[in-house]
């Protein structure tokens, strides 16, 4: 694929784990077998939950597997400037708002309305400031959602719909905190970097619409999808630090990368050098995932 560019994202909310080393391993193998360039970005917008530390700890620990960027890392968080602009782009559209709702408020909405929280506990916000914040005082900017289905492949899990207005809501660009939110921060960078191709975790499935939308808004191009199976916990949900996870052990890289490749579907190769049986892992990649 001329010109691939992807990348891993992790937030230095804690080193690495076996789930986390699974995406980072599954981004690298597919950058590889498309001999594309793989970029590594730690996003640390949501500081309050970032670790010190943590982000060298995982640039460390990718190393230690073999996993080297072809740029040097950025961080989240020395690139404000870039979100602020485009927040500004989209409020001069009409795409973006002021909100005033807490989320207490919104609750209290949604309960008036008789509706309540999704299954995944996601709040959908019933525009209370669409039209105006009515004296209040602004807390957050939201994305205006346009009204419609989002359509969009899956390079692993096929074709994927989703009414973001009705399912999700205008969601926040800007937190009532001052910080920039997830889904605006995640758009710029892919865009800004030149990433063509995403593979990260299944978890990451519901905000690919969202995303979606803010790159049509801000007339970014779309990059190929992949969403690479989770590792699970005991209780079945997927391992993070919440969960149960515990930091990498790595006094072995490559019994932990054998691990992770199992668990994408790809046998890591006990046999040569580590760069030789990743090489041999993102051939076997590429085969799955042309």
């Amino acid at each position: 694929m001329k010109g691939y560019r992807g990348r891993f994202a992790p937030s230095p909310t804690g080193p690495l784990h076996a789930g986390s080393l699974v995406a980072a391993l599954a981004s690298w193998l597919d950058a590889r077998a498309h001999g594309g360039q793989w970029l590594v970005r730690i996003e640390d917008t949501d500081r309050p939950r970032c670790v010190p530390g943590a982000d060298r700890e995982i640039l460390r620990q990718l190393a230690a597997c073999g996993l080297q960027p072809d740029e040097p890392p950025v961080w989240q968080s020395r690139r404000e400037p870039l979100y602020q602009a485009a927040l500004d782009r989209l409020v001069a559209a009409g795409a973006a708002y002021p909100c005033a709702c807490s989320r207490k408020d919104i609750e209290l909405a949604l309960h008036a309305k008789g509706r309540e929280r999704t299954r995944h506990g996601l709040l959908v916000y019933p525009g209370t400031c669409r039209d105006g914040l009515h004296g209040r005082s602004a807390r957050a900017w939201r994305f205006r959602v346009p009204e419609g289905t989002v359509a969009w492949t899956d390079r692993r899990l096929g074709v994927h719909l989703q009414d973001v207005a009705h399912e999700v809501g205008d969601f926040v660009l800007q937190r009532a905190d001052g910080l920039f939110a997830y889904q605006l921060a995640v758009v710029v960078d892919d865009a800004d970097q030149g990433i063509t191709h995403v593979v990260r975790g299944e978890d990451l499935v519901g905000n690919t619409p969202r995303q979606i939308l803010l790159q049509r808004a801000l007339g970014c191009a779309q990059p190929s999808y992949l969403h690479a199976p989770l590792v699970l916990g005991a209780n079945g949900e997927k391992l993070s630090k919440q969960n149960g996870a515990t930091p990498l052990d790595l006094t072995d890289p490559r019994a932990a990368l054998a691990r992770a490749a199992a668990a994408l579907g790809i046998a890591l190769s006990p046999h040569g050098t580590l760069a030789d049986a990743l090489a041999q892992a993102a051939r076997a990649w590429g085969e799955r995932f042309p």
